[in-house]
């Protein structure tokens, strides 16, 4: 199988504290079993900062996550994944918005011989976006699982997943429809 399916940003303190982010986690748990039996490769990647803020850039961003209690602190319940995890799935922990940035993300891909990408998660505006495009820059071809995205702000969602996702190349398609 050379195809990886990456679920990012589906954890405790994001689907417990934004309501936006709830609405993808029955497709997407509707999806594994059969994502799984396919042999397709399943990456779960999580968003979590140090303790210490020894990771944090400079930027307002960040900072507000980074004081918003413990619920994106590394090791809090809050960056627990909302999805159940098999065995043979990864998780990747991230510190910034691309599942790639800082990560081993490639590298696990790569080795496994990945050459394309489904990607799902919260925010479509941040994490999917930054993925897609970092994705892309690599080489893999970028399957974007509409119904397994969400954003705050539902006309930017709408935006990037009718217009721009579609003009770059990426495919859109549910979860439903979507074939390894």
């Amino acid at each position: 199988m050379t195809t990886a399916l990456i679920i990012g940003d589906i954890q405790r303190g994001i689907t417990d504290g934004y309501p936006f982010a709830r609405q993808v986690v029955p497709p997407l748990a509707d999806l594994l079993p059969r994502a799984r039996e396919t042999g397709t490769l399943v990456v779960f990647v999580h968003f979590a900062m140090r303790d210490n803020g020894t990771d944090l850039p400079d930027g307002a961003l960040y900072r507000s996550f980074f004081e918003a209690g413990d619920a994106f602190h590394e090791g809090s319940p809050g960056t627990e994944l909302t999805l159940p995890v098999a065995e043979e799935d990864v998780i990747v922990l991230k510190r910034r918005a691309s599942a790639f940035a800082g990560t081993d993300l490639d590298l696990v891909l790569r080795a496994r011989g990945i050459s394309r990408v489904a990607i799902a998660g919260v925010a479509t505006s941040a994490m999917v976006t930054a993925t897609c495009y970092d994705a892309a820059d690599r080489g893999y071809q970028v399957t974007v699982l509409r119904d397994g995205c969400a954003d705050g702000d539902q006309a930017v969602n709408d935006f990037l997943l009718d217009k721009v996702f579609p003009s770059r190349g990426f495919e859109i398609v549910s979860c439903a429809e979507w074939t390894a």
